[in-house]
């Protein structure tokens, strides 16, 4: 057949520009065009079709047996002409017989066109699917697009993410052009490109965040230990460093507070507790109820459950507001947190033994509590 050089020529141009590879944008061909002989031989099962790397040249070649007497031409040739076409073959051997139509080369250059423009829309998926994927457990930048319902498309540069009801912080807003990052919860490939399912809600969003912004956190220096969010009200974050002479709170929090007050911002004034990590439970637990200060902490590690102990005044806010200080400071720790007050301690010690325990009864304002159990 004729050579097809501007095949060839456009292929290398492609495999410069779109960094897709030559041979499989050939292999796709060359597969295409064994279909697209199933129209012309009536069967396609025994057909290859060769291009020539280097001079474009199509040639189709049919798999046939040399046999004594044909009985199926498209699978068999005779021995007559098996050995004059292929002196080195025998009786019983498979050859390859080119059978390429002479209108070939005009089918070969339709179907190239064809077969290219989906293998550069396939391969353009792929790499935007393997770009995005290596970011999956990550956060990125995205540019609000607009509202479809109540969830939200985002531009993520080459793809667009949409923020689901469910993954929005309750109360946020945006507006067409807002600059939000987002933390990418999973990657999928489809066949109209990848989806990507994003989280302004996450926990690892605040980890991530403070690993953009803080030196030591990325460098490995302090390290996250736990962290507990109720999104778009409270952060509870507990940090460690194994370097006597770093504050691992303070380097979080800043020069004046700069770094955690970024977070905050891109956050939207969700607040955010930072405490030292300890191996040691009670002071774990006693860190995780900060700002309240507590008397005492008794940890049944086996059960993972401790008793606490805050001064009177302190027990409304080592609670929070709606249980929210003490909630997340279980979570936190992983222990359940049962905060008592001294006057509720000191009143069941006075009690007779054979009372029962006094039930939570919460009240607003000046009103007593009876313990809070989370």
């Amino acid at each position: 057949m004729d050579s097809n050089k501007e095949l060839i020529e456009a292929l290398n141009q492609i495999e410069k520009e779109k960094d897709i590879s030559k041979d499989i944008l050939l292999e796709a061909l060359e597969n295409s065009l064994v279909a697209a002989c199933k129209n012309h031989f009536g069967k396609a099962d025994n057909i290859r079709v060769n291009i020539n790397r280097e001079t474009g040249a199509v040639g189709v070649y049919a798999e046939r047996k040399i046999v004594e007497e044909v009985t199926d031409p498209a699978s068999e040739i005779s021995v007559a002409e098996g050995i004059l076409n292929f002196p080195l073959a025998s009786l019983g051997d498979t050859v390859q017989v080119e059978v390429t139509p002479a209108n070939f080369g005009r089918i070969a250059a339709q179907k190239a066109k064809q077969v290219v423009v989906q293998k550069i829309r396939e391969e353009e998926r792929k790499v935007l699917y393997h770009q995005y994927y290596e970011k999956e457990k990550d956060i990125v930048t995205g540019i609000v697009q607009r509202y479809v319902g109540n969830n939200v498309s985002v531009n993520l540069g080459k793809v667009d993410a949409i923020l689901t009801e469910n993954e929005q912080v309750k109360g946020e807003r945006f507006r067409p052009t807002d600059r939000i990052k987002l933390y990418i919860i999973e990657v999928k490939d489809t066949t109209k490109g990848p989806r990507i399912t994003v989280s302004r809600t996450h926990p690892e969003l605040v980890k991530r965040l403070f690993e953009a912004e803080v030196t030591e956190i990325r460098e490995g220096i302090v390290e996250i230990k736990s962290i507990a969010r109720e999104a778009g009200s409270r952060t509870k974050m507990a940090v460690y460093t194994s370097h006597p002479d770093i504050d691992p709170v303070g380097a979080c929090v800043g020069m004046n507070g700069a770094r955690v007050n970024a977070i905050v911002n891109e956050l939207r004034g969700e607040k955010i507790d930072i405490i030292t990590w300890s191996e040691d439970p009670k002071v774990l637990i006693e860190n995780a109820l900060s700002p309240a200060k507590v008397v005492s902490v008794e940890v049944d590690t086996e059960e993972k459950s401790a008793e606490v102990v805050v001064p009177d005044y302190q027990l409304s806010l080592a609670i929070g507001k709606e249980g929210q200080n003490a909630r997340l400071a279980a979570r936190l720790t992983g222990y359940k947190i049962d905060i008592k007050s001294e006057s509720q301690v000191h009143s069941v010690l006075d009690a007779s033994a054979d009372m029962p325990d006094p039930s939570l009864d919460l009240h607003d304002g000046e009103n007593e509590y009876n313990g809070f159990d989370f």
